[in-house]
């Protein structure tokens, strides 16, 4: 029996092209943990707790914060919930990934694993405890708030993900209306549509020559 090769080809193709998103994804991540552990480790090492040290005016600093609950000092007294927050964002990403079909939304979800990687690593390995560590925190905006390079992965995803949202682009790759576009097209493509009308088309061209043997048969017998 011969082998079809329609249907093969697609299936490598699709995987190839998840495995690339994914690889986005997870280098994305990576490079997120990377500059995050790496800036806070600097921040530990070079600055004092509290001192502020101007870099834009008093629109940017740096400024050394051991922050125990989430950005804006929320949930001070809440840090194993926002530890078990962090796991369950983590568990989400990575369930959601293996459905991945945009590289917008492999960004996305590339920065918010790694700012969410990055905070939650602190919440384990730094005082006071396991599961109960304070992040740190060192880029002061104005008088607003201290944040890291991880809270700055994370809004950026959220943006992101908002704009996707918006536009209707869904974490498989399709667009909201794509199925109005193939109703369309499927459409057009029927015959009796080309001529305006289905009557037209229900009659054969080729009708007529039958009708005249008829006719003269019967001119024929009355002969």
């Amino acid at each position: 029996m011969p082998i079809t090769t329609d249907d093969p080809p697609d299936a490598p193709a699709t995987s190839t092209t998840r495995r690339a998103l994914l690889i986005t994804l997870a280098s994305i991540s990576a490079v997120v943990l990377l500059l995050d552990q790496a800036s806070k480790a600097w921040a530990v090492r070079s600055l004092v707790e509290g001192e502020r040290h101007e870099l834009v005016g008093d629109l940017l600093g740096v400024q050394l914060v051991f922050n125990p609950g989430a950005a804006l000092s929320i949930a001070t007294g809440m840090t194993w919930l926002l530890t078990v927050v962090a796991t369950v964002v983590i568990v989400v990403v990575v369930r959601a990934s293996r459905r991945i079909g945009s590289r917008a939304w492999a960004v996305a979800l590339g920065l918010l694993l790694g700012g969410a990687v990055g905070n939650l690593t602190d919440r384990w390995i730094r005082e006071p405890g396991p599961a109960r560590g304070h992040v740190v925190d060192f880029i002061a905006y104005a008088d607003w708030f201290v944040g890291n390079v991880a809270d700055i992965a994370i809004v950026a995803a959220a943006i992101l993900i908002v704009i996707l949202a918006t536009l209707g682009i869904h974490l498989d790759g399709t667009r909201d209306g794509r199925g109005d576009g193939d109703s369309g097209d499927e459409a057009s493509d029927e015959p009796r549509d080309e001529a305006g009308t289905g009557e037209a088309r229900d009659v054969p061209t080729d009708a007529a020559p039958a009708v005249a043997p008829t006719t003269t048969t019967a001119t024929e017998q009355n002969v």
